[in-house]
């Protein structure tokens, strides 16, 4: 069975007060408000990930995820944080290959590919974020690009590794911009996705792989997206600033 997860990426936002309050918001209605099977992850800024780790408890309604992570182990590689530092204070999960990581650094699916690697050898689940620029969209094949994204960066795993991912499908021109994937379209991606997967690891594995949708979901059209069949949850953005509202798409997947 699938598992349900909505996840909020903080990205570069609130100082450290503002954060601590955010999160004792968000655990105190997480505790009180939600009953069903939904797993809720926050990523908050990595300055705040220990006190994050010491705020929620292990194996919870919560966990905490890291909004990146370096390739290598260790080394001469100033301000960055590794895969084995953020297993040692706890964090759960790590997203990677964001298209504003994918835009702003230059990351490439070679690159992500091995961070995907250091991440599973470190007992992390990676969110793996995949999707297409508008433009794409518009005029040129924005599926198969999406699949080639999947493909070079996952498809070397094994069966046993690639079971651990979580998928996060982000149309880059649904990011920040006010406009949003149909659920439609989004419940389209997912199965193409899924399909993709299938081909590579069989039925029973892509049937079981969670599928995020990652492109503006809010508290307004988060239970019209969360309806579709291949839809597990989300990875939230700007709507996870706000407590109420982020409950409130929580609590529209669970």
């Amino acid at each position: 069975m699938r598992k349900k997860i909505v996840a909020g990426n903080w990205k570069m936002n609130k100082t450290f007060e503002e954060a601590k309050a955010l999160l004792s918001e968000v655990i105190n209605m997480v505790n009180d408000e939600v009953t069903g099977d939904v797993e809720v992850v926050l990523c908050p800024p990595a300055l705040y990930l220990a006190a994050s780790r010491q705020y929620v408890a292990q194996g919870g309604k919560i966990s905490i995820g890291a909004q990146n992570c370096h390739e290598k182990a260790s080394g001469a590689y100033t301000g960055e944080i590794s895969a084995p530092m953020l297993q040692s204070i706890g964090v759960d999960y790590v997203i990677l290959g964001h298209s504003e990581r994918r835009q702003y650094f230059g990351e490439t699916n070679a690159l992500l590919a091995e961070k995907v690697n250091i991440v599973l050898e470190n007992g992390l689940i990676p969110i793996f974020c995949c999707g297409e620029s508008r433009d794409l969209r518009e005029n040129g094949d924005y599926i198969g690009f999406v699949k080639d994204q999947v493909t070079e960066s996952l498809f070397h795993l094994s069966a046993e590794s690639f079971a651990k991912i979580v998928i996060a499908y982000e149309p880059i021109w649904a990011i920040g911009t006010g406009l949003t994937a149909s659920s439609a379209q989004a419940q389209d991606m997912h199965f193409e996705l899924r399909q993709h997967i299938a081909s590579q690891y069989g039925d029973a594995i892509a049937q079981d792989i969670t599928i995020l949708y990652g492109g503006s979901a809010n508290e307004k059209n988060a239970a019209e997206l969360f309806a579709q069949p291949d839809v597990d949850g989300g990875l939230i953005g700007g709507a996870s600033l706000k407590s109420r509202e982020f409950l409130t798409v929580v609590k529209a997947r669970q």
